[in-house]
This record gives structure tokens, C-alpha cells and sequence, in this order.
């Protein structure tokens, strides 16, 4: 029993060092951060692209939003507080994603549910076609069956055998 909970005991241990590990992992990088917050904005110039990838020669809107990141960043403002000073400048197409907050979770959901909504209604309707009743056409022959396809096959022995 004593070796058991000492299993225990180090196995717990591990998996909190582990855990503690890759949350603290790259939390002192400035660069990363840097990385990870321009590639959550939008460049406001007009060419819709991500802020750090921007590509327009001489595009002083993503000069500009670039320094008062980094500006930003040196301050020690935390994620939100950077994000939230360019929404509060440059408007909310500064975001690339929109929030998980309020109305604009209708834009996380909406995809997923149109594509549960059409495969539903895809289904449905092979299933309505699949099931529906088979109407034979007027000048269609009825099909054959029991002792009249019975007959039939014995004079078609009786033919093919002479």
C-alpha cells in the first residue's frame, strides 16, 4: 500500500510539473508575443491582410500600428489591453477574429450549424426519395410473380427444350 501511494504521490507530482511547464512556456518572450498579438490584427490601410504580413511598399498604416504595438508591449500593457487600445483607435476591422463575446459568437456558431443544417436536410431528403412509393408508369408491363411466373418458366423449359 505504501508503494502505491508513493506512485501515486510522484505521479501526481509529474504531471503538475508538466502542466505548470507548458503553461509558462515562452511566457517571458516579447517576441512571441509580439508575433502572436500581429497576427491577431488586421492592417487598416485597406489591403486585408494580417498586420505582421502586410506586404504594401511604403504602407504607413502598418509601420505605424507596428511601433505602437511594440510600444506597447515595452509598457507591459497585457494581450487585452493592446488589442483593445487599437479596437478603441482604429475601430473593430482592426481584429482579424471576432470575439468569442455577445452577438459575435453567432459568428463562431453560424458555419457549423449551416453544415449540420444542410447534412440534415441531405438526409432527409434521401431518405423521403428512398422511401416514397414506386408508381408504375401506365403503359409499363406489371411485373410477374408466383404461379404465373411459375407458369411462364415451365413453357420456357418446354420451348428451349425441343
Amino acid at each position: 500500500m505504501r508503494v502505491r501511494q508513493g506512485t501515486l504521490r510522484r505521479a501526481t507530482q509529474l504531471t503538475l510539473l508538466c502542466c505548470a511547464l507548458f503553461t509558462f512556456l515562452g511566457a517571458g518572450d516579447e517576441g512571441a508575443r509580439f508575433n502572436d498579438l500581429g497576427h491577431r490584427m488586421m492592417c487598416v490601410c485597406g489591403c486585408s491582410q494580417i498586420l505582421l504580413e502586410c506586404n504594401h511598399v511604403g504602407c504607413k498604416y502598418s509601420d505605424n500600428m507596428r511601433g505602437e504595438l511594440m510600444a506597447a508591449l515595452d509598457r507591459g500593457d497585457s494581450d487585452d489591453l493592446a488589442l483593445q487600445a487599437f479596437v478603441q483607435k482604429y475601430g473593430t476591422t482592426v481584429i482579424a477574429a471576432p470575439t468569442t463575446t455577445g452577438f459575435n459568437r453567432v459568428a463562431w456558431i453560424m458555419p457549423y450549424l449551416a453544415l449540420v443544417l444542410g447534412l440534415t436536410t441531405m438526409v432527409l431528403i434521401v431518405r423521403t426519395w428512398r422511401n416514397r412509393p414506386l408508381v408504375p408508369r401506365a403503359d409499363a408491363v406489371a411485373p410477374v410473380s408466383g404461379a404465373e411466373l411459375e407458369h411462364f418458366r415451365e413453357e420456357a423449359r418446354k420451348d428451349t427444350e425441343t
